[in-house]
């Protein structure tokens, strides 16, 4: 391999809020990566550093090109540049969009288990939360469209957040279930954001359908949020962008960004998201290998040792869904899974509950980190479960 993905970092004393923990704590949860991001995104950043000059900054045609130029060649799917809207990240832009697009009382569905803070950005703004839950066979999640329109058609809804590919879980919804969102949204006047963060950590020959290119009916009635940042590490430097074909949609969102102040970028955005979409390929490409055998060395592992487990197969993000549904609960102790894990092992597992009241019992793992680290995170759990 070309690049590096073994050599652990210490990230201690970097105000990573990731390594906040105590000194035998292992943290294996919030969604960012323990490598460094690629060479090629880090000379970018640094040559724009030895510049020495840090004011205002534009957003150039490069830009658009980098995003254009990425989801055609990646994903088989032109955006063009009027669609693109710059913001500083995608929980500030759905916050926003949800403000803009929406009134108080209003109800916004969700397809639970999914990521804790879009029920911020819904309850935060006085809006209300609907849950579609997935349905769940013991094996694979997949959609129950027949409760989704019943929730549709509910005179209060207005808005849609879709999760593609979908965090917790790993799904990449195929393209007959994401026209059949677009329809149903359409017939019921409901517009979708649809958060594609996780788009490009898929599975070595697998790949995700952008929402907004399966049909006219997704295109002209969603907003897409997309960004550099979970894909190359870069959350910290606050850079994504929104992607709306709808000229009337698109105007909305723009105006709702600028109202909140989280559409204008900061030294260092713009130079970092050009030189991942345009020279972070490679590195892409070996991180995608790498991660996906963390995942199968999770699954066989729990497999063969911690058999009370059970990893749900994905296909895309660094994030593994355990269902732990069958450890009972301890007499006294914290009735949260993850909590008990942590007690004991310094374990840091982020707890399937955050994400809806379908993710009891279910634990969180991200494994974008050093194998051994992996295999350390997997010793400790094992010893949890048999203490």
């Amino acid at each position: 391999m070309l690049y590096d993905f073994n050599t652990p970092i210490n990230r201690k004393n970097t105000y990573s809020e990731k390594w906040n923990v105590k000194e035998n704590e292992l943290p294996m949860w919030v969604a960012d990566m323990d490598f460094a991001a690629a060479p090629e995104i880090r000379a970018a950043i640094e040559a724009r550093a030895a510049h020495g000059v840090f004011g205002y900054t534009c957003i150039p045609d490069a830009w658009y090109q980098a995003y254009g130029d990425w989801w055609e060649s990646r994903h088989s799917f032109r955006m063009q540049k009027d669609w693109l809207v710059f913001c500083t990240g995608i929980v500030p832009a759905i916050s926003s969009i949800v403000r803009k697009l929406t009134t108080p009382a209003e109800k916004v569905v969700l397809q639970t288990p999914t990521y804790n803070v879009f029920f911020n950005s819904i309850l935060n703004n006085g809006r209300q939360v609907l849950e579609n839950p997935l349905k769940y066979d013991g094996k694979t999640y997949r959609m129950d469209f027949v409760d989704l329109e019943e929730k549709l058609a509910d005179p209060q809804t207005s808005m849609m957040i879709l999760c593609n590919p979908q965090n917790p879980t790993g799904n990449i919804w195929d393209r007959e279930t994401l026209a059949k969102i677009g329809e149903l949204c359409r017939k019921y006047h409901v517009i979708v954001i649809s958060d594609e963060i996780h788009c490009d950590i898929t599975a070595p020959g697998c790949d995700y359908i952008p929402f907004a290119s399966v049909s006219e009916a997704c295109r002209e009635n969603s907003v897409t949020c997309i960004a550099p940042t979970k894909t190359f590490n870069l959350a910290g430097l606050q850079t994504a962008a929104v992607a709306v074909p709808n000229e009337t949609l698109r105007h909305k969102v723009w105006r709702g960004l600028n109202t909140d102040e989280v559409g204008e970028p900061n030294a260092f955005a713009v130079d970092a998201a050009i030189a991942a979409f345009t020279k972070g390929g490679p590195w892409l490409d070996e991180l995608r290998v790498y991660v996906d055998q963390n995942k199968k060395t999770v699954a066989e592992y729990v497999e063969k040792r911690i058999p009370q487990l059970t990893v749900v197969p994905s296909q895309a993000t660094y994030l593994i869904w355990i269902d732990g549904r069958a450890i009972p609960d301890a007499p006294g102790a914290d009735p949260d899974l993850a909590h008990r894990i942590r007690a004991k092992s310094g374990l840091y597992l982020c707890s399937g509950s955050q994400y809806g009241k379908d993710g009891e019992g279910f634990l969180r793992m991200n494994v974008a980190c050093p194998s051994s680290m992996v295999r350390e995170g997997l010793a400790r759990l094992e010893t949890s479960l048999k203490s």
